[in-house]
Order: structure tokens, then sequence, then C-alpha cells
């Protein structure tokens, strides 16, 4: 039996076929039924066409048959390739010229945004119908298995390209690293959409281990309080700004947590007070770092570390080395600052058709982060900045560069830079800085914007400059310098969004 998701599924519903494999608002579907869906799909999937390979892109929320899909595309031997439906149909564009697609999937919300495509779109709704018998070919572990679209420090978005194995390997370190907490029967609640690595990876993650996968549309706070109690969940991942909302619920202080074996989180700073809260409901938040490229996860902070060291994001697991990078090419000790460099079982095959960008982040076996940070004497590491120019809102990723590129397309814009404000309920927001040959409103460009990207992605502040924007003496533009001027400025500034 081969490395792979697949074969993870069929063993579990062969040994406990009746363990529910996943939970959506109160749907469920069993190991053995998921497994028999799963082989349906993927036989009706080659009848149309698909050959092992071949893109399979699903734009639509999170649901038992987009987990259904998941597997049935693997089983054809066919590359995943989850498309966020905060996407806009030009971004939905980019996407797909990259990856060309052979068979789309998308809900009704989203399936106008792909009609433009050439690509033939099908209803999601159709899964639960879909049977077929054609023979199923043969999985080989290090093929590509999904394509998980991330923002980098370009303009255009990047496609991260897992195989079976890396996804496999990394799975089984994170169960490895954390010990009775990922385990079969265990109930873990997972709110991000499936077309995010934190959402694909927490699937892959939970079910291969056997657990029962608690999948919701979308975050809501109260009702993921709720569902912590009523269906003692074990398991919860996600942002910060998931367990501070929790904890501003009505209940949360009569809240019974006890259920809860693991709680971690990580794409952004966590406060001290937050896991004072949670340790009096006798809950320790982990702190974890890790990105795309590298499986989704490389560092838990350990539990008797946690609370009392609010900055550090823990030490590598098993099999990830974790290392310091200067600027020289050596690695850094202990207390002195670089650029965090790994390389572990869950990286990355490489960006999907993109060999520049991957060789310039994976050199000599090491992924080179792009990210600043500092290993302590015990090993553990602290995120300081990131070097890439990423900003994450809420736990997402914005590529400035792809902001501003959006922003420089309208007339007469001559200088854009966008930059990271602080922000209390996402914890970063982008704060761009215009300078234009004419007077231009904020009003038309934040239209201008709303049309080409994503909500989350337009700029929460813009500031209209009347002079050039600084630069530096290579003659690039001076994020540092509009970095330290709007810093303490950004109370002041109106909200456009």
């Amino acid at each position: 039996m081969s490395l792979t998701f697949s074969s993870a599924i069929s063993w579990w519903a062969r040994n406990t076929p009746d363990t529910v494999a996943i939970h959506v608002l109160g749907e469920t579907i069993s190991y053995r039924t998921y497994d028999n869906r799963g082989d349906r799909i993927a036989a009706r999937l080659v009848e149309m066409g698909v050959r092992p390979g071949d893109r399979v892109a699903i734009c639509a929320g999170n649901s038992i048959d987009y987990c259904a899909l998941i597997l049935g595309a693997i089983r054809a031997g066919a590359i995943v390739l989850p498309v966020s439906t905060r996407l806009t149909a030009h971004e939905i564009g980019e996407v797909f010229a990259d990856t060309t697609p052979a068979r789309a999937f998308a809900d009704a919300a989203n399936r106008a945004k792909l009609a433009s495509r050439d690509v033939a779109v099908v209803d999601i709704a159709e899964v639960a119908q879909m049977r077929g018998d054609a023979a199923l070919p043969d999985l080989l572990p290090d093929a590509p298995v999904a394509i998980i679209t991330t923002s980098g420090s370009t303009a255009r978005p990047k496609g991260v390209a897992y195989s079976h194995r890396s996804m496999a390997n990394a799975v089984a370190e994170f169960v490895l690293h954390l010990p009775g907490c990922i385990a079969p029967g265990a109930r873990a609640l997972t709110c991000a959409p499936l077309s995010t690595s934190a959402g694909f990876v927490q699937l892959v993650t939970y079910m291969t281990a056997g657990s029962t996968f608690y999948l919701e549309p979308a975050f809501d706070a109260q009702r993921a309080l709720d569902l912590i109690q009523q269906d003692r969940i074990n398991v919860f991942c996600g942002a910060p700004i998931f367990p501070e909302r929790i904890t501003a619920c009505p209940g949360f202080a009569e809240a019974d947590l006890s259920s809860l074996r693991l709680v971690t989180v990580g794409g952004a700073a966590v406060s001290r007070a937050l896991l004072d809260t949670w340790k009096q409901k006798g809950v320790i938040i982990r702190q974890m770092y890790g990105q795309t490229e590298i499986g989704g996860y490389a560092t838990v902070m350990p539990a008797d570390r946690a609370v009392d060291s609010p900055e550090k994001c823990g030490r590598g697991g098993i099999f990830t080395d974790l290392r310091i990078m200067g600027d020289d090419g050596k690695f850094c000790p202990p207390g002195q600052p670089g650029e965090i460099v790994l390389r572990g079982p869950g990286m990355m095959l490489g960006y999907w058709n993109n060999p520049e960008a991957t060789a310039a982040v994976i050199r000599d076996g090491w992924l080179y982060t792009g990210d600043i940070g500092v290993l302590d004497e015990d090993g553990l590491l602290t995120f300081v900045d990131r070097k890439k120019d990423i900003i994450i809102s809420g736990g997402l990723n914005i590529s400035a560069a792809e902001v501003e590129s959006v922003i420089l397309q309208f007339h007469d814009i001559e200088e854009a830079v966008v930059i990271a404000a602080p922000d209390e309920k996402f914890g970063e927001t982008p704060l761009a800085v215009v300078h234009a040959s004419r007077a231009i409103s904020v009003e038309e460009i934040i239209a201008h914007c709303n049309e080409r990207l994503a909500a989350y992605k337009v700029p929460r502040y813009l500031v209209l400059s009347d002079e050039p924007l600084p630069r530096l003496a290579t003659g690039k533009l001076s994020k540092v310098a509009l970095r330290e001027k709007y810093r303490d400025m950004v109370a002041t500034l109106p909200r456009v969004r």
C-alpha cells in the first residue's frame, strides 16, 4: 500500500468503518461511506477524461461534498487545486493561467467567477451523485497531489505543490510531536477554508490520523464555543483571532473547555492576557510557526513553556531541522537574529510551473523562509519580523506587491506603497500610500481595488500624498521610512473600508 492520504482513508474504512469521518453543520459521513464515495467520484472523473497529473480546481465553501471531491480527485491521480472563494474573477484567471486545470468544480455562489475560463465547470452539488466504473490508476508517492495558492512577495500568487509522500510525512511528524492529542476518534474542529493551507492541511492531518473532522463553513465564535462544549471537541487550531473572539463570547466565563487536549495558534502574535485567560480555564494555548511551503507546520511551543513565553513559537518537529542563517551564509549562534531556514518532511516539491521562484527559496536542501527569527539556548524560536513583504490579516496572507500592482494600474497614479498597519481585530491590515499626477479621490481608488482584489486585500487605510514618496539611495521606494512615518498615525487615519 502506498504512502498516501488515499491509503490512510482506506485503512480507517476497513478498521473503524463506522467512526464519523466528517461533521459539517450536523451532517456526518462515516469513514466507510467516505471511502466508498471517494472511489465512485474518482471513477467518474476518469470517465470524464481526467488523467494522472491533471489539475482539478475547486472553488466552493466548506462542505462534505468538497471533502469527498478532494479524495476522489486524488484517487483519480489528479492534482487538487483548491481556489479561494474570496478571489475575484480576475485573480482566479491568474491562478488558472499558471495551473491550467482540466476540470473545475464550483458552488452556485462562485460559479460565475469561473464561467469565462477555458475549462469545463461542474456544479459541486453534482458530486453527491457522481458514480463511475472506470479502473483507477496507481498513485505514486512522489507525484504531486495538491497545489495550494499562496501570496508571496511577488505581485502574482504562487502555487505550492505537495507530493503524497510529503503530506503523509508531515502528518506523521505532527502526530508524533503531539502525542495523545491527534488520535483515532479525536474530535478536531476546523474553521479555516479548505482552499487555504490551514484548512487543507488540517483535513489531511486529522483524517490520516483517523480523527473526526469537524468542518465549519466559516468561523463563528459563539458556535465554536458551543461546539467545543456540546460535542466535546479535543483539538482546535487557528489564528489568535479565533480564541480571542471566543473569549469575548457571553458565557465564556462559565464555559466547560475540559475536553480540549490541544489548542494552537499561529500567523500573528498572541497576547499574554489571552494565554492567561485560557490557562485559567484549564487550557494551554500553544504557539506555532510554519509556512505553506514547509507543509504548514514547523514548530510548536512546549506546553510547559507556552504561557510564560508568549513571544516564542516553539522548537522544530522531530524530523524538522530549524536554523538561523546570517547574511554571511553561516548559521547564527543562539541569541543572534537572522533568516529562518528549514528542512523537513513536509517541504513542498516547489512552486508550480515556477522553477526560478523555487530555486530562490530552496537552496542546498534548505527552505529560506524570508522571515527573521532568533533561537534561544533551548532551541526555542522567536519570530522577529518578515523579511518578505507579506501582511498577515486574520491569519490570511496578503502580498503587498500584489496590492501595489493593482493600485498602479489606476490611471495617473505614479507611486504606490502598501505596508502593514496594526489592527486590533485582525492583527494587521493593509495601508496604502499613493502619489498621483492629478487629483484623485480615495473612493475612486478603493472602487478600482474592489473590482480586482478579494475584499480582505483591499487597503483599509489609504493616504494620498501630494509629494513624491521617499526613496533609498538605490532609487527604490523606502518602505522603512513610510512605516516609521505612519506607525503612530494609524489611530488618527480614517478607515476607507
